[in-house]
């Protein structure tokens, strides 16, 4: 155990040293969105990023894309911290100068269209299923017929079981990092649902209307999310007493409130999991598919979900759930590639 664990501190320590190639952005408009709601915009924004050059094959058709799903409130820029962005370095994994890495904006998030940009509470209440849509129009203006590789953590995570679901095939293999394929219910739902909850209840918030940040109801947002992705084990070992753990709870809240999303983003955002479950169309996932948990997350602990039967779905889909430790970071650990990296490239091998 102190041999692994010594080694895994060499490879937390090396991921600092990291850094991404080149990254180029840019944005694609689809015309006259049609949402799940009813509602239709005549032009729905999505921004991206892109590392690496398309490879064709003989018939002209990109065969070495690979897209990667961020989660809830976050961006494409995400995957381009150290503990991920190794991955996209030379002789790395996913080695951007073999592999075309896409990193969307989801409709609501980032440079995306979202609330924010004017309509507010009048915006169109996406969903999961009108974001994969969305997506599957970028492919189709990047001239993407297929992905070599679907990945996604968190609610990029549940997208790709929404995408492998909505849009069979169009990925050759998939990795979902951190999710269950059930409904979200239970505390999974809860931690959202106060969240929305408490900005509504915010005197500031003016149903959706303000002239100042509900910074009292995103507060309670931004505790809620922490807790949400805390890792215990590896928090009791670095906060092992009442100051530290404090000061840790302070910055925490700081670090939350100064990167909050708008409020109405915010709302958006949480809400659009809220008719997720690909479960009962898992059968169309017919591709290679790793699947990978870590059992010291809080939004999706073991023993809720049942991965291990639902897994049996998919025809070749396989089913890893990361130990707990104190290297583990938690939810969070869908980043952390150092856990995850030799599934990834079994993946790969098992989907040539």
């Amino acid at each position: 155990m102190m041999l692994r664990t010594m080694a895994v501190a060499a490879l937390l320590a090396a991921t600092t040293a990291a850094a991404a190639p080149a990254v180029t952005e840019a944005d694609f408009v689809s015309k006259d969105f049609r949402f799940s709601d009813g509602k239709t915009l005549p032009q729905v924004k999505q921004h991206y990023r892109t590392l690496g050059t398309p490879i064709r094959n003989a018939k002209g058709e990109i065969i070495n894309a690979v897209m990667v799903g961020h989660g809830t409130g976050g961006t494409g820029a995400q995957f381009l911290v150290p503990q991920f962005a190794r991955l996209f370095e030379p002789g790395g994994t996913l080695d951007a100068a073999k592999y075309f890495i896409i990193l969307p904006d989801a409709i609501g998030h980032g440079g995306s269209s979202k609330p924010s940009d004017g309509l507010k509470m009048a915006f169109p209440a996406y969903d999961y299923g009108d974001m994969v849509r969305a997506q599957g129009q970028l492919l189709d203006h990047l001239g993407v017929k297929q992905l070599r590789l679907l990945m996604g953590t968190s609610m990029g995570c549940m997208m790709g079981f929404q995408f492998g679901t909505d849009l069979p095939g169009r990925a050759a293999a998939i990795m979902p990092l951190a999710c269950n394929v059930i409904e979200l219910a239970g505390r999974n739902r809860m931690w959202r649902a106060m969240a929305i909850q408490a900005i509504k209840a915010d005197p500031d918030w003016q149903g959706g209307n303000f002239t100042r940040p509900p910074l009292n109801g995103m507060r309670v947002g931004v505790a809620l999310q922490a807790m949400a992705s805390s890792a215990p084990v590896r928090m009791q070992a670095d906060t092992p007493d009442r100051a530290s753990s404090d000061a840790l709870a302070e910055r925490a809240m700081a670090a939350g409130l100064a990167s909050s999303a708008d409020a109405n983003d915010r709302i958006y955002q949480l809400e659009a999991s809220r008719n997720y479950n690909p479960a009962p169309h898992l059968a169309r996932i017919t591709v290679p598919v790793t699947w990978v948990n870590s059992a010291d997350d809080f939004i999706n602990p073991p023993g809720v979900g049942e991965p291990e039967r639902h897994v049996r779905a998919m025809p070749q889909a396989r089913y890893v759930l990361i130990p707990e430790s104190t290297e583990t970071r938690g939810h969070s650990t869908h980043t952390w590639s150092i856990f995850w990296e030799g599934e990834l490239k079994a993946l790969l091998a098992r989907s040539q």
